[in-house]
């Protein structure tokens, strides 16, 4: 957890080159200059290296991959506020998931992940005029920014790339502004994929672990992301969501696990941090729900805790003693008396160093579709969605069949705590069976509490899909956790991250212009940002 206090902006410059340091009047100077044992740019062209090791820069950045980045972004704010996590320390008395954390906390998920994108995104631009490697660049920074705008509102966007005097400040786009943007470059992006489907996957094949060069395949994730954004608008612009979510199912979306979009690392770092570091461990939420629902997928994604149980026998009343192998969560928002006891008495996540970072599969495309046929097609066609989308995750996990899964009618269950045998009552009575006599809240909640599951360990998306349905129904941090002095209202969660003092330190007259046109004037974890106009439940 490594930061340092340089601006956004002029992290992206430095880090870019743009920032002149010396010069030279030696009409020569390149040649003198040049190390023999590096690379040219000649030799750098050959291979599309210069394109390709830069297009690679980008996919690591979509989930970032970064073991320390990953963990404030992913983890600590988005497992937390999506109902998937909580940490096993017994001493962090900062942290986003009681509405409190510290500004190194704040700045990574922002500034961190900026810089960490602009300069290959911008070298890719100066680099080549080839049509496909800028096409997959455009697509790559929706991927990466689209999270970026959904956690914060407005960012910095178009001005980053239109601003030709790299200045040390940047003027931000209101979210609203910013998806018209983005949606206009995915469009552009898939244009240009689709002109150039028979392209060999030799030509970006050594620099793509998602795809391995497969143009189709970029296209069905490309259509898939603008059908995750269109339906983030379904409660502020419903016309605009029915449009673009019919663009992209008509050209084309993930459909099977096969085509899940997955970056495959050559070492996953990420996994040190459950398997090592043991920070985290599953929620109390994940408890509640996959126990209640006796959800198989549970074996294949947390590891079991030994708990010894009493058995009664009815007839003659003797006790004996059982051992058994139960999945426990954390309540989020709370903090154990002991790092060690909840180690050993909390389940963590199975992931190993050779696990691909999931951005996308093919059950969360199916979710989406079935809510856009509940809200404007057929309840029988969302119910035919959603059970594929169920059944789709069953088998990405190697869970076997959902037939029964779908057809019992079993409900989120209490969650006891196993360190204080404290308990938390469920807040919902959904189970998996779909009706479709249902009303459409009912089967709205069926649907996001299913794509919640099979999208694990998604945080921010689930944080996302959180805000904007109010569904899975989470359970409320504490009121006697709650460090938010008031900017948060436990029952329904963070609606945002507020942004880092970096920020106010370096680019003060555009964020604060943009907290006032876009946020009310609250720059705080408690005001909705753009899309989320639901009334809360």
């Amino acid at each position: 957890m490594k930061t340092n206090c340089v601006s956004i902006t002029l992290r992206l410059l430095i880090a870019a080159g743009f920032v002149t340091v010396a010069t030279s009047c030696l009409d020569n100077f390149e040649e003198y200059n040049h190390n023999p044992n590096e690379t040219t740019d000649e030799e750098l062209q050959r291979d599309n290296y210069n394109v390709g090791s830069k297009l690679l820069q980008l996919q690591n950045e979509v989930v970032p991959t970064e073991e320390h980045l990953y963990q404030f972004t992913e983890i600590l704010a988005g497992d937390a506020f999506g109902g998937y996590a909580e940490s096993t320390s017994d001493s962090w008395e900062t942290k986003y998931s009681t509405f409190n954390p510290s500004a190194d906390w704040l700045k990574a998920p922002f500034v961190d992940v900026m810089t960490d994108t602009y300069p290959p995104y911008r070298g890719i631009h100066k680099a080549t005029t080839d049509p496909v490697p800028l096409a997959l660049a455009d697509l790559l920074r929706v991927a990466i920014m689209h999270r970026v705008t959904d956690q914060y509102g407005p960012i910095p966007y178009s001005k980053i790339v239109e601003d030709k005097k790299e200045q040390l400040t940047v003027p931000y786009d209101t979210q609203q502004e910013v998806y018209a943007k983005m949606f206009e470059e995915l469009d552009a992006a898939i244009a240009v994929l689709n002109d150039n489907l028979s392209l060999s996957t030799e030509a970006f094949g050594d620099y793509d672990q998602v795809y391995g060069g497969n143009i189709s395949k970029w296209v069905l994730f490309a259509n898939s992301l603008k059908l995750r954004m269109a339906m983030r608008l379904t409660y502020v612009d419903e016309a605009l969501a029915k449009t673009k979510a019919l663009e992209a199912i008509s050209g084309g979306v993930i459909e099977s696990n096969a085509d899940n979009a997955k970056f495959q690392p050559t070492l996953n770092r990420c996994a040190m941090i459950w398997n090592d570091w043991q920070d985290h461990v599953i929620s109390a939420d994940l408890d509640s729900y996959m126990n209640g629902y006796d959800d198989p997928r549970r074996a294949k994604m947390f590891t079991s805790v030994t708990v010894t149980e009493k058995i009664k026998d009815p007839a003659t009343g003797t006790e004996t003693e059982v051992e058994k192998q139960v999945f426990r969560g954390l309540r989020i928002g709370t903090t154990p008396r002991s790092a060690v006891a909840a180690k050993q008495q909390y389940s963590f996540p199975i992931i190993s160093d050779t696990d691909p970072f999931l951005w996308m599969n093919a059950a969360e495309v199916a979710f989406l579709k079935a809510e856009y046929e509940l809200r404007w097609g057929s309840a029988s066609e969302a119910g035919a969605l959603y059970r594929k989308g169920v059944e789709l995750s069953f088998e990405e996990r190697g869970a076997g069949r959902a037939d029964t899964y779908l057809a019992t009618a079993a409900r989120p269950e209490k969650h006891t705590d196993p360190l204080t045998s404290s308990s938390m009552m469920p807040l919902s009575t959904i189970t998996p069976v779909w009706n479709d006599d249902d009303p459409l809240e009912t089967a709205l909640e069926r649907i996001i509490t299913q794509k919640w599951i099979a999208i694990f360990p998604l945080g921010n998306e689930a944080w996302a899909e959180y805000r904007r349905t109010g569904y899975p129904r989470l359970a409320p941090v504490p009121d006697d956790c709650d460090k938010s002095g008031g900017a948060v209202t436990p029952k329904y969660g963070a609606r945002r991250i507020q942004y880092p003092t970096e920020e106010y330190t370096e680019n003060r007259a555009n964020v604060t212009d943009a907290v006032q046109k876009d946020l009310g004037g609250a720059d705080n974890a408690g005001t909705r940002i753009w899309w989320d106009k639901k009334p809360l439940n």
